[in-house]
């Protein structure tokens, strides 16, 4: 029996197809586990990672949604200072609701278009 990790990775192989970062335009990812949410701002044609930001260093006691919205202008800040104005979302197989969601909404509020 397939499960949720088996449909997200399908889904996520159907997304990188037809998304990838470059050095004008690289790929934000969002990883979410079940307590801490990740993202990264990446170079594909070179393989490097621009920037990135994570709710692990987040000291305060907030709700999920409030920290992906931390993370969320964390990683448009540090993406900014690197350069980049400009990514290519990628959601990586999560629905685009709840913690994915916000922290787009976020790293919008902060400048990065997208």
């Amino acid at each position: 029996m397939k499960g949720k990790s088996d449909r997200r990775l399908r889904i996520k192989a159907h997304i990188r197809h037809n998304v990838n970062g470059t050095a004008q335009k690289p790929r934000l990812t969002v990883f979410r586990s079940n307590a801490q949410i990740y993202a990264q701002v990446i170079d594909d044609v070179k393989g490097v990672t621009v920037a990135s930001a994570s709710s692990l260093g987040l000291k305060d006691k907030v709700t999920k949604t409030e920290q992906a919205a931390k993370v969320g202008a964390l990683v448009a800040k540090a993406a900014q200072e690197a350069g980049v104005s400009e990514v290519i979302f990628d959601r990586n197989g999560y629905l685009y609701h709840g913690r994915v969601k916000q922290l787009a909404d976020a790293a919008r509020g902060a400048g990065l278009k997208f």
